[in-house]
């Protein structure tokens, strides 16, 4: 082979190769960033551990972060009343689990808090790169999102804890049974609704009659609840979701603490809660290994 027919194949090779790592270097069309960025707002902190307040479509949220995340980046998403009885969270961030919360309170699970949690998930997800399954957790009125909100989106959701927990607003805030409700917060609750009392007293979409979508994505229900609880009935809200939760074929464990009224919220010691959600997000250690 003449020797400038060799020096055209060399240099045609070389070429090649050289293009096809620049090639290997530029994302494709329509691909985005390393899912992993670093939270921004306003950085403080929170029993130890980094704490990021912002505004997501145009809500307050907390992030908290691990020191260091755990395999897979598995969260906890927390509705209403940040920072009380903190104990399981504070385990989990040992965990290695990031801690979040968007302030939705006021819209008792409408279909606005439902869709300003969608934009919350979204940048979770696709920019801090946090699993694609959060564990939820709901304390009292926050028991009307993680419920609505699973019922929507039972692909997103690894587990659900759920303490005290309002599952029927006709119950609470509506006092339409044995519990006294709150007026003023079953007006906000209907207002945000955009409800008449006759719309709401016949809606069929509080969490206590959409529980199908959840029993059939095989999402974990964990209840801790009062015994005594007046404000939040158990025999209206919990014990109605535990019963046709279990005839759909789902799963759901009721921790109830006798002669407790609907405080306090949460465990002493938060163990059963922190195991449940570690097993059902995948991050339980194997049985038989110690410290």
């Amino acid at each position: 082979m003449p020797k400038h027919t060799i020096l055209i194949v060399v240099v045609a090779a070389v070429l090649a190769w050289v293009c096809g790592i620049s090639q290997a270097q530029v994302p494709a069309a329509g691909a985005t960033a390393k899912a992993d960025q670093p939270f921004e707002g306003n950085k403080s902190q929170w029993n130890g551990y980094d704490r990021y307040d912002f505004k997501c479509d145009d809500r307050a949220c907390i992030v908290v972060t691990p020191k260091q995340a755990a395999k897979g980046r598995p969260w906890i998403w927390r509705a209403r009343f940040w920072g009380h009885e903190p104990q399981t969270d504070v385990a989990l961030l040992a965990k290695g689990f990031h801690v979040v919360y968007m302030e939705v309170g006021g819209l008792f699970g409408c279909p606005s808090a439902v869709a300003h949690w969608n934009a919350f998930y979204k940048l979770l997800t696709d920019k801090h790169g946090l699993s694609p399954k959060a564990a939820l957790e709901g304390m009292s009125r926050g028991g009307l999102i993680i419920f609505n909100w699973a019922a929507a989106n039972p692909d997103k959701v690894a587990c659900i804890y759920a303490d005290a927990p309002v599952c029927d607003f006709k119950s609470w805030p509506g006092g339409k049974g044995k519990s006294k409700g709150s007026g003023g917060d079953w007006n906000a609750c209907l207002k945000a609704y955009g409800f008449t009392e006759e719309q709401a007293l016949a809606y069929k979409g509080n969490p206590i009659d959409n529980l199908k979508p959840l029993a059939k994505a095989k999402i974990p229900l964990l209840h801790v609840v009062g015994a005594a609880d007046t404000v939040v009935p158990v025999a209206e809200n919990t014990d109605i979701v535990a019963k046709r939760y279990k005839e759909l074929g789902g799963e759901i464990e009721v921790i109830s603490k006798p002669n407790c009224n609907h405080h306090p919220h949460s465990l002493k010691d938060p163990k059963p809660i922190v195991d449940f959600v570690l097993k059902h997000t995948g991050q339980a250690e194997p049985k038989g290994k110690t410290d």
